[in-house]
């Protein structure tokens, strides 16, 4: 009897254990299948692929859940608890035993998963390929769980969060949207257009008449808006010849024009518990690490998120959801790629959180906003009274910082406002940690916590290579920078992996530096003159912004569009003699260049507004081939020719480069052999 005492006592503190520690109350499995039909992957063997849905709760007294807004007006609010589900992917070794030990946690982009495909090279649903299943080989868990309440398209990873009403009546608010279209179209859908497709589908107007229903056009972010009077637009939407009212559909007379940036500001209604989403990946990673019967038992949980996910992790680090309930550490490593200085719209009353910061649209949005760094800097614009915070303020105060690798390509620099995560106003523009000032900013001290890697050519993503211009709104006057970003992906996550499982520290921080005059204001930024080729001559700026009285402290935005304050400074990566950047982690294109990698690419002057960039965009300039080339054109680069006696001798150099990013684990020694080709296939494209 005291045996079955003893057996029932363990087993009621297991299961107090398992509640306190992990929030999740049930699963869902919607499908379970071997990947590619029992393939073995190295030693690991067989993987299984899961997906389905999870369902949580949260106390809304608990202060580890207070930041979430809304969430004590959840309509579902029950015994002081909020329920709410997230789709999810979970691709794990049939037998747990071989596995590492180790998540790849991805908060997917507008609810679609990618990072198998990014790192392996295969399909991303692993249907028909798993590419060299580099990750699976190692033994890594991957899971992609739904995080955003509006993503849209099918198969998207969604939160199912609950709508809140204030004490039973209905909350209304004001949403904006805005674009800048390729062509012209005689109608717009409400939510976030992006690469042609929505990213967003956000809420549809409340009420088509309300006066504070407004559409403006101006020719670029800072230029005067112009507003279009009301007569001459509606919600509405041609279907079958017909034009019919929508609550999801601008019609405008006359059409929208490209080129043009259109703003529209409307009611809404309803608005979803979006914060959840920052629960979910943290109850999700607690419970992978906590609960023996999870889908997935791992011992470490490393979030990886690529520009908007990025965005999302840095400002759930900001915003103190690493520790669960209990408070105990949910993710041990975070992986913030192409983020830029950027967080975003993800904890807000009505929040947007596809909205993102782009050069043409998604402008002036809660995006770039103030703090920037890990560590504190002061802002001393926005008040008489200094303004001191950092990133990890919260975070180190609770003990839940991760180990965190904030990594940007050279198009973050112009796109997403970088600079600002590694460099702090300077308040006598002199100097400070022995540095010199540059545009009134000097180098930032970093955490010990913290890498920040600077991928020096690369754009937000990966072009083609042979390199190819961009299509549609992407549609550049050079084509695309086609330097890859797989083989540095994998290893950052050997990276991690070595630094949490063991305490390896990773390779040090590497990005331009104020210091080494690496770092410069536009005015004195020094890219050569190449005949045909239009230098930009601004670069997004994060702005001092104000929704509104309530928009800080509580997160609601009353004020659409926002009222700007002043800038903050803009640094970009200072240029060599070809036009390529000087610091940073560089490729081996960049010892045995055959190219100028810009870090920013204008529009084509057939999609209209051809000052302006890109979105995503860098550019890929080729070299002249010989010096009769050069000397005709006028080209002040070096030509191929004089360049190079040989393929041999530039592969010498290619090579030597390759090995020392492997001495130095920028490139992982597995793939040498894939990289050096790829050198090889980039010679003889230039060449031919």
């Amino acid at each position: 009897m005291r045996s079955l005492l003893r057996v029932a006592a363990c087993l009621l503190i297991l299961v107090c254990a398992l509640q306190l520690h992990a929030r999740v109350t049930r699963v869902e499995i919607t499908s379970r299948a071997d990947v590619l039909n029992g393939q073995s992957f190295g030693d690991v063997g067989p993987y299984e692929r899961i997906t389905g849905r999870i369902y949580y709760a949260l106390k809304v007294d608990n202060w580890h859940n207070t930041a979430i807004v809304d969430l004590a007006n959840a309509v579902n609010l029950k015994n002081s608890e909020v329920e709410f589900a997230s789709d999810f992917i979970v691709v794990r070794p049939k037998d747990i035993a071989k596995a590492n030990g180790s998540m790849l946690l991805e908060v997917p982009n507008r609810g679609h998963s990618r990072i198998l495909s990014l790192v392996d090279g295969g399909d991303w649903d692993l249907a028909h390929s798993a590419g060299d299943g580099w990750l699976l080989r190692n033994g890594f868990t991957v899971a992609s769980l739904g995080w955003q309440w509006d993503a849209a398209g099918d198969g998207a990873l969604r939160l199912i969060a609950p709508i809140a009403k204030d004490h039973g009546k209905t909350i209304t608010g004001l949403l904006r949207g805005d674009l800048m279209l390729s062509k012209s179209v005689d109608e717009i859908p409400l939510g976030h257009l992006i690469l042609g497709n929505i990213g967003g589908s956000e809420y549809p107007v409340a009420n088509p008449d309300d006066p504070r229903n407004t559409l403006t056009v101006r020719d670029s972010r800072n230029a005067v808006r112009a507003t279009i009077p009301r007569a001459q637009w509606k919600f509405a939407h041609t279907l079958d010849g017909k034009l019919t009212p929508s609550d999801r559909f601008i019609h405008l007379d006359g059409g929208f024009q490209p080129g043009k940036i259109y703003e529209y500001v409307y009611v809404v209604q309803d608005p979803v518990v979006a914060g959840a989403g920052f629960a979910a990946i943290r109850d999700f990673a607690s419970w992978s690490k906590l609960a023996p019967d999870a889908i997935a038992p791992v011992k470490r949980v490393y979030a990886e998120g690529i520009s908007q996910n990025g965005r999302f992790l840095r400002d759930y680090l900001y915003q103190a959801f690493n520790g669960d309930e209990e408070g105990h550490m949910a993710l041990d490593g975070v992986l913030a790629h192409v983020a830029g200085a950027g967080r975003g719209s993800f904890n807000y009353r009505f929040a947007q959180p596809s909205r993102d910061a782009q050069p043409t649209s998604s402008v002036f949005f809660p995006t770039d906003i103030f703090p920037f760094t890990d560590l504190p800097e002061t802002d001393t614009a926005v008040s008489r009274s200094k303004v001191k915070a950092g990133l990890l303020d919260r975070v180190i105060g609770e003990r839940n910082v991760p180990k965190i690798f904030f990594s940007n390509t050279s198009y973050e620099y112009w796109g997403r406002a970088a600079a600002l995560i590694h460099t702090v106003p300077d308040p006598d523009r002199g100097s400070a940690f022995g540095h010199v000032s540059a545009g009134g900013m000097v180098d930032a001290e970093i955490s010990p916590s913290v890498r920040i890697y600077h991928f020096t050519g690369l754009q937000h993503f990966s072009g083609p290579f042979p390199p190819e211009e961009g299509k549609g709104d992407l549609l550049g006057q050079q084509p695309q920078s086609p330097l890859p970003i797989k083989y540095l992906w994998r290893a950052m996550i050997a990276n991690m992996d070595a630094w949490v499982r063991n305490g390896t520290e990773p390779p040090p921080s590497s990005y331009p530096l104020v210091a080494d005059q690496n770092l410069t204001p536009l005015d004195k930024y020094a890219f050569p003159k190449i005949p045909g080729v239009q230098v930009p001559q601004e670069a997004n700026e994060a702005w001092r912004i104000d929704f509104g009285p309530d928009w800080q402290k509580i997160h609601i935005l009353t004020r659409q569009p926002p009222m700007l304050g002043q800038p903050f400074p803009v640094l970009v990566p200072q240029v060599d003699a070809d036009g390529n950047e000087r610091d940073g982690v560089r490729l081996p294109e960049f010892a045995a260049p055959l190219a100028t990698y810009a870090p920013w690419n204008l529009r084509d002057p057939s999609i209209g507004a051809p000052d302006q960039r890109v979105s995503f965009e860098a550019s890929w300039i080729p070299f002249p081939k010989t010096a009769a080339d050069r000397q005709r054109t006028g080209d002040p680069r070096k030509s191929i020719e004089e360049r190079y006696k040989s393929k041999d001798a530039y592969l010498r150099r290619y090579s030597n480069a390759l090995d020392q990013l492997i001495k130095d684990r920028w490139i992982l020694p597995e793939d040498r052999p894939a990289v050096l080709e790829r050198g090889e296939q980039e010679w003889d494209y230039a060449t031919k």
